[in-house]
């Protein structure tokens, strides 16, 4: 299986937690691997980087997918 990451942010109320705005999304993609999930997150992140209430992060799906798989594996 490939190991899926998703990237995503938007404005949250808090910049240390994870609470977003719902109307405020921005779905970057989803991305086959690491490598590119990362790529992708900094440049939407670097997009945004003088707006303290924009937040973007990497979802690991492969986990979510199949949780009872060794992370090292």
């Amino acid at each position: 299986m490939s190991k899926l990451h998703l990237v995503f942010g938007g404005r949250v109320n808090d910049p240390t937690g994870l609470d977003f705005d719902d109307k405020s999304l921005d779905v970057v993609g989803i991305f086959p691997d690491y490598a590119s999930a990362e790529k992708a997150w900094r440049g939407a992140a670097q997009r945004t980087v003088d707006d303290a209430e924009m937040k973007y992060v990497i979802v690991h799906l492969h986990r979510l997918l199949e949780p009872d798989l060794d992370p090292s594996a």
